[in-house]
């Protein structure tokens, strides 16, 4: 009786617990599948009222597709070409008597830039009147054998002499007022009897006065550096593209840059010429760019980080700001507006090429056209989207 009973209780137990847990289970079920019922039926999107909507300064359109542009990298520095510069030489030994410029000035073409002053540049203005007088009494002689050789009075012997003379006296004169003129001296002014104490260095080009290798009386030696001018105005970049990317460039494509002095700032540029033979170190080509609107402040040598766009397609893209990355997926926000209430939806997209500020997004699913969406703000709006879900949950 005893083992009946106490195996009946034990039945009765078992039963109760079997009973009781069953009972647990099926509620705890029934409390999951309401949650489930909850989280599926709750719309994850966020709400902003009309106020909200202006404080956020909310930007909101119609998707459009929008040419974007493939890169080719290359970095390089600010340079002009070889006839936009020029070096400031003396052609013979001579002090420094004064200099005009310092760096950094902007010079006209022809402008004296220095004045040189030695003995040797007295010698070569005095050569020269001693040539040009001697030049006019041969004159004078060749024109009277040429009469008396004409009137049968003269031997021929005499008047050949006279024109060797003659002839030979123009060219020493002729080669002296060449020299005058490299050493930018008048000759007509030596003539009237001027001698110049000292002569002006002017500058071959209009620029800008870029470096000064001179001091007041120094000597300086024949073909000496003196000064670097630079006309800014043909600055270009010079960009050093790697043999990988070489076929991709060529004449015509835009390039955009930036410098460190101006960051945050594009500037454009046209591809003018490709270079074709390689640099070793590193093995990469010159790429010339003229550059666009040109602004002050373009000093060659500056360095360059640019980007040549080497495709150009259409495709649909939304502003960086648009874009909001969580848990490793992108999503942007339709915006739909009810009365003074904006709801916006977060929506599961891929990115793809960047353009600047924007870039190429592809739907898994396509949006109707008419759809409209954030273009900026998307971070405030998913921030806004999970602090709604955490107070649900709560």
């Amino acid at each position: 009786m005893a083992l009946t009973l106490f195996s009946c209780g034990e039945s009765k137990t078992e039963d109760g617990h079997d009973e009781a847990t069953h009972s647990e289970t099926e509620e705890n079920h029934s409390e999951g599948e309401d949650e489930e019922d909850n989280m599926e039926g709750e719309a994850k999107e966020v709400m902003l009222t009309a106020q909200q909507f202006e404080a956020l300064q909310m930007e909101i359109d119609t998707l459009s597709q929008r040419y974007m542009s493939g890169y080719v990298e290359a970095n390089g520095t600010l340079e002009v070409p070889p006839q936009n510069e020029a070096s400031i030489t003396a052609i013979t030994g001579a002090n420094v008597a004064s200099i005009e410029v310092i760096e950094g000035d902007e010079v006209k073409k022809n402008q004296a830039v220095a004045y040189l002053s030695h003995p040797s540049i007295i010698q070569i203005q005095s050569d020269y009147l001693n040539a040009h007088s001697n030049s006019r009494f041969l004159k004078q002689e060749y024109e009277r054998q040429k009469r008396l050789y004409e009137a049968g009075v003269a031997s021929g012997m005499n008047f050949q002499k006279a024109t060797a003379d003659y002839q030979s006296s123009t060219a020493m004169v002729k080669g002296l007022e060449a020299q005058l003129r490299q050493y930018n001296i008048n000759a007509s002014g030596v003539r009237n009897g001027t001698i110049y104490q000292r002569v002006a260095l002017r500058s071959p080009i209009a620029g800008v006065v870029e470096k000064v290798f001179i001091k007041t009386g120094q000597y300086v030696e024949p073909q000496t550096n003196l000064m670097e001018i630079v006309d800014t105005d043909h600055v270009h970049a010079d960009l050093m593209v790697f043999e990988k990317d070489v076929d991709k460039v060529k004449k015509g494509q835009k390039v955009r840059f930036s410098i460190q002095s101006r960051p945050g700032k594009e500037l454009e540029a046209v591809i003018y010429s490709v270079s074709q033979t390689f640099e070793q170190d590193p093995k990469a080509v010159h790429v010339h760019a003229e550059i666009e609107n040109k602004e002050s402040g373009l000093i060659p040598g500056m360095y360059i980080k640019g980007k040549i766009e080497v495709d150009n397609q259409q495709t649909t893209a939304l502003p960086k700001s648009a874009i909001v990355t969580e848990a490793g997926k992108d999503y942007v926000f339709t915006a739909q507006g009810e009365g003074d209430v904006w709801s916006f939806t977060p929506i599961e997209v891929t990115t793809g090429e960047k353009d600047g500020d924007w870039i190429a997004i592809r739907f898994f699913e396509t949006p109707d056209p008419n759809t409209r969406f954030a273009f900026n703000n998307a971070y405030y709006l998913m921030g806004e989207m999970k602090k709604g879900e955490t107070e649900h949950e709560h």
